[in-house]
């Protein structure tokens, strides 16, 4: 072990996460830490950056498989993933903005009822008239409870 190897405890601690999250990972082939003689996971610097990027890519709104196309350079479809994830993104933000500028007027209108200001509807006439594109969200299976068999996982 070299002294700047971390436990699967000790790097599922350093983000704040469950050791069976780690585990999980690796099963996706997402991490690949080292083992000591006995066994044991040992996660150097390289594996701790692999966790750092898993982490902020699936706040991004990743799912693993994006990820694992992510790490891997010699994924066939990594740029379309890629690409495809960028406009995904740009779409988010776009829908961000929209609705602060949403928000923005609410706190300014004069309206009681904010939904008969013909100012503040006009932020919604897509999402009334059936053309918006609502966000598909990337759901992950969940992750097995510690000592879950892997037939009910």
């Amino acid at each position: 072990m070299k002294s700047n190897d971390e436990t699967i405890g000790d790097a599922a601690g350093r983000f704040g996460l469950e050791t069976h999250v780690l585990r999980h990972w690796e099963d996706q082939g997402l991490l690949r830490p080292a083992r000591d003689a006995a066994g044991r996971r040992l996660f150097g610097e390289d594996d701790l950056v692999r966790i750092a990027v898993i982490l902020r890519n699936k706040a991004a709104g990743m799912s693993l498989d994006q990820i694992r196309v992510l790490l891997d350079e010699d994924a066939p479809d990594r740029h379309r993933v890629l690409e495809e994830h960028v406009a995904e993104l740009d779409r988010r933000a776009a829908d961000i903005a929209q609705a602060r500028a949403m928000t923005e007027h609410a706190l300014r209108c004069r309206a009681h009822d904010i939904t008969e200001c013909p100012r503040f509807r006009s932020h919604i006439e897509d999402v009334l008239s059936g053309q918006a594109r609502w966000l598909v969200v990337h759901t992950e299976p969940p992750v097995p409870a510690p000592g879950t068999p892997r037939e009910l996982a």
